[in-house]
């Protein structure tokens, strides 16, 4: 990560922490009153192929003790009200302006994949994570709604892991190595635009 690129994360994180300081008191209120706790969601992610840290998001799905693996199908049922309207809105990833000042992820990157994946397609995300991690990046913006509809019909976790492997993974790769090989700090500017502008649009 260049140190512009550092620079403009901070900056931006500090200045919508300020901005969203309040919505995201009053989410964490919403999530508490009716759904109870924990509000927060952790998932361990990886920045590097070797090097995890907790990525952070208010909680969307109810709670059970074993959860692995990506959203698909088979885990739509367990998704609250609430939690599908933060998710409609992206407004679930606001706490991960923690991980940003962390340097834990940046605004545009590669989505932080589950450690799972990356020791099963170590080839892959060896490339794929020479990148810093970020909360959107072209994969998202291009591929999301796709993955979101390969995903859906999954009924097993087997199922979706298997969808998700065979079908998504190799496209968010290859999308993400074109971000890397363009990466500049007026393309993040252009997939931050790109980004809200969808979210409004929903």
């Amino acid at each position: 990560m260049t140190i512009g690129k550092r620079f403009f994360d901070v900056v931006l994180a500090l200045l919508l922490g300020v901005v969203l300081l309040v919505p995201m008191l009053f989410i964490a209120l919403l999530i508490m009153l009716r759904d109870g706790r924990p509000v927060l969601y952790l998932s361990e992610r990886m920045k590097t192929p070797t090097e995890g840290f907790q990525l952070w998001k208010f909680r969307t799905m109810t709670v059970v003790e074993t959860d692995t693996g990506v959203s698909g199908g088979n885990k739509a049922a367990r998704v609250t009200p609430i939690g599908a309207k933060l998710r409609r809105y992206r407004l679930d990833e606001l706490p991960q302006l923690w991980n940003i000042l962390r340097g834990d992820i940046s605004f545009v990157g590669p989505r932080p994949p589950l450690r799972r994946y990356v020791e099963l397609r170590p080839d892959l995300y060896a490339q794929v994570l020479r990148s810093r991690p970020g909360v959107t990046g072209l994969a998202t913006i291009v591929f999301h709604q796709t993955e979101e509809r390969l995903l859906s019909p999954c009924q097993t976790a087997e199922d979706t892991e298997a969808v998700y492997l065979r079908r998504c993974v190799p496209v968010k790769g290859r999308l993400d190595l074109i971000y890397a090989a363009n990466q500049s700090l007026c393309y993040d500017v252009a997939l931050i635009a790109e980004t809200l502008r969808r979210v409004f649009q929903r």
